[in-house]
């Protein structure tokens, strides 16, 4: 029965043994019927904006000057041996032993952590391929590794390998590199400046010395040593080397940033999204990206980010603009400099929005039976909650009206008791489902607080809610990704804008865009200055938006119906905002971002869906007006919810208390409305 066993296992393993040769066999003799790989492949990925102009290229491009193995000086070329290869010379594309090796270190470790791809292997998988984690990507290099073996001799694949490397900040090729580091050309590199470029292409973000000088300098120190372990420098000369100070050229990366670079990464992560690959492999992988961005839009936002905020301030700025019809994102800048900080606050920073969040709250109250003229107390109010704790907003500057006032005027003067009060009457939980519909998969606590924005949210997150008021209440699926074409020209993307699902309520929706107009509108002040009083002047059409403010955040917020913006101002440490000037800062670029982009568009009006009627109100009482009221506005009601009777308070002296016996004549404006019934 044993020897039964064995023989069957001794066919398994001959069956086995003969599979792998034939596959090896074939793999050569593919290899050859292929012929020769190119050695040099332009891989760059180009981004163009929405009307097809090119903005960005990123990736593997093709260095600027080639040069031959003798132009580079030797401690160059032994120092990436030593590190990348050591074994070059020995194999024929595949370090076998190294391979085991490190096959045995990762099992002992149970980890993925020793690498052993061979120099070869890393030419054929920079110049052909993407850096995606699967089989067949890794079969694919086989065949280009065993390609340039069979056809290249070894220098020409080192040469090849040192031309198109990449050592960050756009340099490819040693020679690139040894100019934008050190000013000189690769023939002329010290020993100690050699080892300090070997050490940069396994992480030209971690190991260049301009992003982190602590990191570069341990791994060329690392360098060093297994030169002198491997017996290619003299102990002499790595005391020397270690010891050297090295001398770099002094650099302007800002000369580098081209337009949207934060646009550029957020497209570039969506693309890797899409294509199942990592952004790395997107960026060297030669694609064509057609994105959403709006060329002007994107161009005003970061100048005036940059022109409004003093320079001597180190307090942080973003921005992102949305067109509210297709999802597709027009412009974002993630910081006031993408040179000294690439994170990107627009997208990945999460903030307390402060009162921006109200209009949540109020279309979860619309939803409950409110209208603009939906009367509550503004006065200092203490809460009390479950379990005995008690709950004491306040509003700004401690201003309150003392008296009754409607929605319209909350949301203008930003109100935070009414806000509160409607909050405990919609309800903290029924708030947070609210803003699950307007797209929020940030965690949202149910509390009290959550109607005055206390819960941490991103940018995007609140630029696509509001998206929702502008399109009538249709769901977003917020892009910056239209088509991706490959490097043979085939498209392999292509995005279908169709409309979104009807997710609110257009009449409700409406209604409250109308009332967030509210806050430019001077006829709403009843006890205090509308929130958006400073920035009437600067503005040229009429505009829906909330401001809102935290101890160390400021937000502006709002839209036309073709476009809605967001900007937040904030310190990255959370630190208290104190000098008054930085907290208009987000209205400032807000509004004249707002006014240069639609200088040369015409006016547009949101559109009043069938059911919402438009009356003049008086908007201290929340009655209809009166040719006697001071001030009136007009107010939008789904029909059969509108005021039905007129204000007496503004009565002249001889008529006290006397509603008139007959319906005033219309305004102007009245009659205007009269036409969308």
């Amino acid at each position: 029965m044993s020897k039964q066993r064995n023989r069957r296992s001794f066919q398994f393993i001959l069956i086995l043994s003969g599979i792998c040769i034939a596959f090896v066999i074939g793999v050569y003799v593919v290899s050859f019927l292929l012929g020769p790989p190119p050695l040099t492949m332009n891989q760059q990925t180009t981004l163009y904006t929405s009307s097809g102009e090119p903005f960005s290229e990123v990736g593997n491009k093709q260095t600027e000057k080639w040069v031959e193995l003798d132009q580079v000086a030797d401690e160059a070329i032994q120092a990436t041996l030593a590190v990348e290869d050591r074994h070059f010379y020995d194999h024929r594309g595949f370090d076998v032993k190294r391979i085991f090796g490190a096959m045995v270190e990762n099992i002992k470790t149970l980890s993925l952590k020793e690498g052993a791809s061979t120099l070869t292997q890393q030419y054929a998988r920079n110049l052909y391929l993407t850096h995606e984690k699967t089989w067949w990507r890794k079969i694919k290099e086989a065949f280009f590794t065993v390609r340039l073996e069979m056809f290249y001799s070894k220098s020409e694949i080192l040469g090849g390998y040192l031309n198109t490397i990449y050592y960050g900040h756009g340099a490819y090729g040693i020679e690139a590199a040894s100019k934008y580091f050190f000013n000189k050309s690769a023939s002329e590199l010290s020993l100690a400046e050699a080892a300090m470029l070997a050490g940069i292409p396994k992480g030209p973000t971690y190991y260049s010395p301009f992003n982190n000088q602590a990191k570069a300098q341990q791994r060329q120190q690392q360098i060093l040593k297994i030169m002198e372990n491997q017996t290619l420098i003299t102990s002499s000369a790595y005391q020397t080397a270690k010891n050297e100070v090295l001398h770099y050229r002094k650099t302007d990366d800002n000369k580098e940033i081209q337009i949207g670079s934060y646009f550029q990464d957020t497209a570039i992560k969506e693309a890797a999204s899409i294509l199942e690959l990592d952004a790395d492999a997107v960026r060297g992988g030669g694609y064509h990206i057609y994105t959403t961005m709006q060329k002007q839009e994107q161009t005003q936002l970061e100048e005036q980010i940059t022109n409004t905020i003093s320079k001597q301030s180190k307090i942080q700025a973003s921005g992102l603009a949305i067109n509210p019809k297709t999802g597709g994102i027009i412009a974002i800048v993630g910081g006031r400099s993408y040179a000294d900080s690439p994170y990107n606050r627009a997208t990945q920073a999460k903030r307390m929005p402060g009162s921006t969040f109200k209009p949540f709250l109020y279309y979860a109250a619309l939803e409950r039976g409110y209208n603009a003229t939906t009367m509550l107390m503004s006065q200092p109010t203490t809460f009390k909650l479950d379990q005995g704790n008690v709950y004491k907003p306040s509003n700004f500057n401690d201003y309150y009206a003392n008296k009754p006032i409607s929605l319209a005027q909350a949301l203008a003067l930003s109100d935070n008791i009414y806000a509160v009060k409607t909050n405990m009457f919609v309800g903290p939980e029924n708030l947070v489902e609210t803003a699950r519909d307007f797209g929020f998969t940030s965690d949202l606590a149910a509390v009290p607080s959550l109607a005055l924005g206390s819960e941490v949210v991103s940018i995007k997150e609140m630029v696509r809610g509001y998206s929702m008021l502008a399109n009538g209440g249709k769901q977003l699926d917020v892009h910056t990704v239209t088509k991706i074409v490959d490097q043979e020209g085939d498209t392999i993307y292509n995005r279908s804008i169709e409309p979104g699902e009807q997710i609110l309520d257009p009449k409700k929706a409406f209604i409250l865009s109308h009332l967030m107009t509210g806050m430019f509108d001077e006829e709403l002040n009843g006890y205090m200055q509308v929130t958006g009083s400073t920035m009437v002047d600067q503005l040229d059409r009429t505009y829906a938006g909330k401001s809102g403010s935290t101890d160390s955040d400021s937000w502006m917020i709002g839209f036309s119906p073709s476009l809605v913006a967001g900007v937040w101002v904030g310190y990255d440490d959370n630190r208290t905002i104190e000098v008054v000037k930085e907290m208009s800062y987000a209205k400032d670029i807000w509004a004249n971002f707002m006014t240069s982009v639609h200088q040369k568009q015409p006016n547009e009006s949101f559109p009043i869906p069938s059911g919402v009627v438009g009356v003049p109100v008086d908007p201290v009482t929340g009655q209809r007006a009166t040719p006697y009221c001071p001030t009136s506005r007009v107010m939008f009601f789904e029909k059969g919810n509108e005021p039905v009777s007129y204000c007496n308070v503004h009565l002249p002296e001889d008529k006290p208390n006397k509603t008139p016996t007959e319906k005033p004549k219309k305004t102007m404006i009245e009659k205007l409305f009269d036409l969308f019934d």
